[in-house]
């Protein structure tokens, strides 16, 4: 697939995923209940959709091999995290976390920042691990944890691959700045969340 048509479905899917009613998010009961409670989890909240598209961006932007491993990194340690918060451990801070996410990984899209590639890993692991925990704490009872875990982890590559389709254009310059705009507002929505949280 080229990159106009990667950009395509990346933005299809996304959309999608946007269109889908919150409230079918808490469906429990069987496997397919866990797995499609998992699947919504991640989409039913706007902080976690926009720091999930902003790791694909600022992969994009990156380019290789941090385009594939970003969001290799983040489903793994957000996996992890999901883990502890089905285990009952505590871990402070969560929603700030979620927040900062979205502000933090928004600045590096919107300035274009180029770290070494195990800093950019370290940024996205470190942030993983809250919503990760989030999803995990937030399990419905009766929902299976595996079939749900895989369910927020398969909707999290994809939000990754939609973010990667959207940075595609970043090879133009036009591009460019429509990307960094876009960091520009996912750190304001991680601002106005960060706001809510410690209010």
């Amino acid at each position: 697939m080229n990159s106009h048509g990667l950009k395509r479905c990346g933005i299809i899917i996304l959309l999608l995923i946007l269109c889908v009613p919150p409230l079918w998010a808490h469906q429990t009961g069987d496997v397919a209940g866990g797995l499609l409670s998992g699947f919504l989890h991640p989409i039913t909240g706007l902080d976690h959709v926009v720091a999930m598209v902003a790791v694909g961006l600022w992969g994009a932007q990156l380019k290789r091999p941090a385009i594939w491993m970003l969001p290799i990194v983040f489903p793994m340690i957000m996996a992890f995290g999901g883990s502890l918060g089905v285990a009952g451990v505590p871990l402070p801070g969560i929603e700030i976390g979620i927040a900062l996410s979205a502000i933090i990984l928004g600045i590096m899209v919107l300035f274009a920042v180029k770290p070494p590639l195990w800093v950019a890993i370290v940024i996205v692991a470190f942030f993983a691990i809250f919503h990760g925990h989030a999803h995990g704490t937030e399990l419905p009872g009766s929902a299976q944890p595996l079939a749900y875990g895989v369910g927020f982890v398969t909707t999290t590559g994809l939000l990754h691959v939609s973010g990667i389709a959207i940075g595609t254009i970043y090879k133009w310059k036009k591009g460019r700045i429509a990307v960094q705009i876009l960091g520009g507002g996912i750190s304001l929505v991680g601002v106005y969340f960060l706001v809510t949280a410690v209010l």
